[in-house]
């Protein structure tokens, strides 16, 4: 990922390639709405850019994440900002497409060919009217910092969990591949953050590296929460993925599921119930195939869910459809539900 990328102002996606030059490829088509269950639009260079990006190649749902105590809580005064910008981005941008005489992705001049940073590309046709994300939250306190779990975030947290735009307590967890905080204290702060999200009858994020033994271990202790628990970036084989789905976990797939090496990751996407199956980014990380070294964005998802449709065996347009119909479906069902009582209840920050 490099900040030098250029900021691309169109609906198309850029390759990376030799001599700082970028190539447009053609994006993948979905016949249907696809969400994203996990972005950090706040880390994003321009977040309205990214919603309105994402809207233009038919997202629909966004789940972007919040850390109280590295991000503060910049998204929930900014998000409206944010939305309202992407709905101006998006008729630029569209309108763009229009004005380039109806090409189709990946036909129009240029689309194969390389251009230099920041030069003009014709944008694909879009709809006249394309309706932006729907933008839930997800706000926890990553394992990374959970060194800084002191009473103020703890209750700076439990009060933003009443806001009505939360749904979910994420990401949280272990991670045992930095040890950036000390392992007992992100044990600790984990088993809290459970038992706060099952207080607030919110659905977890987890974020588990090399450490999945002691998370499901936790969680089998404390309880999974009955709003349901989403076990995010799987990366792993089928071997691991068992337990989590038999728990009755969702498994998201992001930008791994499509790299060249992961064949094993492939395996247990295509053996995850498809009720439990879910799409992401985590933009700006991890990219996916074939646009790795650009910065990853809410737009990607449709590469990873393109990937998804190839190894589930959806292979004509109306199992794709159906495939990419369910896979909306459990990630609007998990994290964009209504209120839950104890957020009507609470003073709505």
């Amino acid at each position: 990922m490099s900040e030098e990328e250029p900021i691309f102002e169109d609906a198309l996606f850029h390759q990376k390639r030799k001599h700082g030059k970028w190539r447009v490829v053609e994006a993948p088509v979905v016949e249907g709405p696809v969400a994203d269950t996990h972005a950090h639009l706040q880390m994003m260079r321009d977040p309205s850019l990214s919603l309105a990006r994402a809207a233009a190649v038919g997202v629909r749902f966004v789940e972007t994440i919040v850390d109280p105590t590295d991000d503060g809580f910049r998204t929930f005064d900014e998000l409206p900002t944010w939305l309202m910008g992407a709905s101006r981005v998006l008729r630029n941008i569209t309108s763009a497409g229009s004005a380039a005489g109806g090409a189709g992705t990946g036909t129009a001049a240029g689309a194969a060919g390389e251009s230099a940073p920041g030069a003009a590309t014709e944008a694909p046709a879009r709809e006249p009217w394309l309706p932006l994300p729907a933008v839930r939250i997800a706000a926890g306190v990553h394992p990374h910092n959970a060194k800084e779990w002191t009473p103020e975030p703890a209750a700076a947290l439990r009060e933003r969990l009443h806001d009505r735009r939360v749904s979910a307590v994420g990401e949280i967890g272990l991670d045992y591949h930095y040890d950036l905080s000390p392992r007992e204290v992100q044990r600790e702060v984990f088993r809290a953050q459970i038992r706060l999200a099952k207080e607030a009858g919110l659905p977890v994020c987890l974020h588990m590296r090399e450490a999945h033994d002691d998370g499901f271990a936790i969680l089998a202790e404390e309880g999974f929460p009955e709003a349901g628990t989403l076990l995010h970036c799987f990366n792993l084989d089928v071997a691991e993925v068992a337990r989590w789905v038999e728990a009755g976990c969702f498994i998201a797939f992001g930008g791994p599921v499509t790299f060249k090496k992961a064949d094993e990751v492939r395996e247990a996407a295509r053996l995850v119930p498809v009720d439990r199956l879910l799409t992401e980014t985590d933009a700006p990380y991890m990219t996916p195939e074939p646009l790795r070294g650009a910065l990853c964005g809410p737009e990607h998802v449709v590469w990873t869910a393109d990937k998804l449709c190839e190894v589930r065996g959806a292979d004509t347009p109306e199992a794709r459809a159906a495939l990419l119909a369910q896979l909306y479906a459990n990630a609007t069902v998990l994290l964009d539900r209504a209120p839950t009582p104890w957020q009507r209840t609470g003073a709505s920050v």
